[in-house]
């Protein structure tokens, strides 16, 4: 089972990675999608085209969009991504947590809760 989710880990990094960082959503879609994709972000439809037209709209308005990851985290069929979404090198951007649930490794499934990151904090622990 611990392979399993190692495995589950590198596919959603990598997925994540294709389609933001390297711009290219149909490839990623196509590697690591499964037979259908279920989106529970409100701003985005089901399926691989809304996910292909979502990441293409994104990455449009912010062309030098920089996704870091911070931390991934698996347990049995679901991943969690915390990372750090830079819409433009030098801002502070936004923390961004997603789950994914996958099926024989492939994604099926997405959740996300995306907060700014502020410019003062009541601590100095970071959001990362």
């Amino acid at each position: 089972m611990a392979n399993e989710a190692e495995q589950n880990k590198e596919n959603v990094k990598a997925f994540y990675d294709l389609a933001f960082n390297q711009k290219q959503p149909e490839e990623a879609v196509k590697r690591y999608m499964g037979s259908y994709y279920r989106q529970h972000n409100p701003n985005a439809g089901d399926g691989p085209e809304p996910f292909i037209g979502f990441v293409k709209w994104l990455t449009g308005a912010n062309p030098q969009l920089r996704v870091e990851f911070k931390r991934l985290i698996a347990e049995g069929d679901l991943v969690v991504v915390h990372s750090h979404n830079i819409p433009i090198a030098g801002t502070r951007g936004k923390a961004v947590i997603d789950i994914f649930r996958l099926e024989n490794g492939k994604i099926v499934e997405h959740w996300d809760v995306v907060q700014e990151v502020p410019e003062t904090a009541k601590n100095d622990n970071t959001m990362f």
